[in-house]
Formats: structure tokens, sequence, C-alpha cells
């Protein structure tokens, strides 16, 4: 729920950002969080592994 929080605030702030450096550290920040946001919810359905192979 924190993460998606975090997203939605971000998003907002994309929104308002302008200029493109500003942009840039904005959707960086969105994409490492949607990237975790997926791992959780994978490892939630038990589509990964939580344990590396052996």
């Amino acid at each position: 729920m924190h993460l998606e929080i975090q997203i939605e605030e971000l998003r907002a702030e994309l929104r308002n950002a302008v200029d493109a450096s500003g942009r840039r550290q904005i959707t960086a920040g969105l994409e490492i969080l949607r990237a975790e946001l997926a791992v959780i919810a994978a490892d939630q359905d038990d589509t990964i592994e939580s344990a590396p192979p052996l």
C-alpha cells in the first residue's frame, strides 16, 4: 500500500514538473517503484521463487 501511495505522489509531481531534468528523475523513480511493486505482487502470487536456485 505504501508503494502505491508513493507512485501516486510521483505521478502528481510528474504532471507538475516543468523541466526535463526533473521529469527524468521522477520517471526513473516511478520505474523503480513500479518494479518493486511488481516483484512484491509476483512474490505474493508465488510466480517467482524467493530463494535463488542452487
